[in-house]
């Protein structure tokens, strides 16, 4: 049977038209039936096709009509929940599987990247139904559920901006301006600390404001400087360790960061002041969690990995030690802050990457390199006591990695440098941008010979002595990985003098490489 609209006439006589049934939306997905089939297909289905399918159907619905937004948000949610746990396989293989070429991490990251972004359009979308017609009916149902909407909203422009990290993008004022609304909105319809269950299944509870201030310490914990697997194992302990942060809309004594939750400016150190007083300003302190994060260092440090600390997976105590020590001095009361002032240059350097490479530079092999096609070419930008930025064409994934050493000869000097990639990132017109550090600027290779059972072995062991003295008496030596044995002493000949190094420790590794500390001593 089809419902007409009944017909009147107005004081004038005119004919005016009630529709007195409402429209039923023009979706598919507004039929219940349908809507259940599709919900246990995508659960079976491959990942990434149920993660794509997932996508489609949310640009499809922000052009729905006719849905109540109670409705609205109900398909949306059961959408978003049947994707998590294909999220969750992707994430995993994006940042765990070594075997995946950059064809399959690109599209896995374009994949995910972009579920991210619509399901945030969406839920974004839906909040702004309810408020712009506050008192329909729909909307009076959704109250109840406006708390868990929002929190959705944060979670994911805070997974947009994990997902950006990864490819070393910066999260942009778009973003930053859209996580800061969503808080402020829920902080004035008083529900920004409400608990909830954001998925079902998962573990705790969280709410609006917590997951603002997860996006907060994801942007101010430096994820540049951390290669993909480490960005999700800092994202995993800074959910950890959440709870104990504190946002205030005042600065406590222990406060460390400021953001503007009112404009797109990522978050920022107290050490440089807002300029103006605003309501919207937010001051962010680490609380209990230092010395929380203190704690488990100590723990892991001694090999124990606490059986609540959720990673995502099984993880060397070596491999999360290196990232509980990368997150601690950016949750200190006084974070890291450039040492040196930095100057525009515009010049050309030679950069040669590689353990062995290096050791070639510095024993002095180079004209065996001129032909060597490893050897790059890069555009310095600016410089400083400690360091220099590079701009390169292509993207940093696959040309650069994060923690390289490098040897490098700024165009037109006679001397090489011997550095590390300390960050990665994409400015804003695309070009890559790699940080290096400089570790000397008179490096010399030499041979080392382990000393056994009071002889000195046939096999020398290569080593790259940094010339810039730590404590006295201790030396800084490069060597290949697995160089360093605490238990064995090494013979040094340098300029026609011989000494014993007594191994100390490893100060820091890298892919091919590790620096050792050394105590020098008298030859025997």
């Amino acid at each position: 049977m089809v419902r007409l609209p009944l017909a009147i006439r107005d004081e004038a006589g005119s004919l005016m038209i009630l529709n007195l049934f409402p429209q039923r939306p023009d979706h598919p997905l507004a039929d219940g039936k349908e809507l259940k089939r599709i919900i246990a297909e995508l659960l079976v289905e491959r990942p990434g096709n149920a993660v794509d399918e997932v996508t489609s159907w949310f640009e499809s619905l922000k052009h729905a009509s006719n849905f109540r937004v109670d409705r609205y948000f109900d398909v949306l949610r059961q959408l978003d929940e049947a994707a998590q746990p294909h999220l969750r396989r992707l994430a995993r293989d994006y940042v765990q599987s070594p075997h995946l070429s950059p064809a399959e991490q690109g599209r896995i990251w374009t994949r995910c990247h972009a579920f991210w972004s619509e399901v945030a359009a969406s839920y974004s979308l839906c909040l702004a139904r309810a408020r712009l017609n506050s008192t329909s009916k729909g909307s009076e149902a959704l109250k109840a559920s406006l708390p868990l909407a929002e929190a959705r909203l944060l979670a994911a422009r805070r997974c947009q901006l994990k997902w950006r990290a990864y490819r070393y993008v910066a999260a942009g004022a778009e973003l930053w301006q859209s996580l800061g609304a969503s808080c402020l909105a829920a902080e004035q319809a008083g529900y920004a600390q409400k608990s909830l269950q954001l998925y079902p299944g998962q573990h705790g509870l969280s709410n609006v404001q917590q997951q603002y201030i997860h996006a907060l310490v994801l942007g101010a914990s430096s994820m540049d400087g951390l290669a993909p697997e480490q960005i999700e194992l800092a994202d995993r302990l800074i959910a950890h360790f959440l709870s104990a942060f504190v946002l205030a809309a005042v600065p406590r004594s222990d406060s460390v960061y400021w953001v503007d939750a009112a404009t797109g400016d990522p978050p920022a150190p107290l050490s440089r002041r807002p300029a103006v007083l605003r309501p919207s300003l937010r001051y962010l302190s680490p609380g209990p969690a230092l010395a929380a994060l203190n704690e488990l260092i100590h723990r892991v440090e001694h090999g124990e990995l606490p059986a609540d600390l959720n990673l995502g997976g099984e993880y060397p105590p070596k491999v999360v030690l290196a990232v509980l020590r990368h997150l601690r001095p950016y949750w200190a009361l006084q974070p890291p802050q450039r040492r040196h002032r930095r100057h525009a240059v515009r010049t050309q350097m030679t950069v040669l990457e590689g353990f062995e490479q290096c050791y070639m530079v510095f024993a002095g092999a180079t004209l065996h390199l001129q032909g060597d096609a490893a050897r790059q070419q890069w555009l310095v930008d600016n410089i400083s006591l400690g360091g220099f930025r590079a701009l390169l064409d292509a993207s940093p994934e696959g040309s650069v990695r994060l923690g390289a050493l490098l040897c490098m000869q700024a165009e037109g000097a006679d001397n090489w440098l011997l550095g590390v990639v300390r960050r990665l990132g994409v400015l804003p017109d695309g070009v890559a941008s790699v940080g290096v550090q400089v570790l000397s600027r008179r490096a010399r290779s030499v041979d080392l010979r382990p000393r056994r059972s009071g002889f000195a072995a046939a096999v020398a062991i290569p080593g790259i002595c940094l010339g810039e003295h730590g404590d006295a008496g201790v030396l800084r030596i490069v060597l290949p990985p697995g160089g360093f044995q605490v238990r064995e002493s090494l013979d040094l000949s340098l300029d026609g003098q011989l000494s014993v190094l007594v191994p100390l420790e490893v100060e820091e590794g890298g892919a091919d490489f590790e620096i050792a500390l050394f105590r020098q001593q008298g030859g025997a």
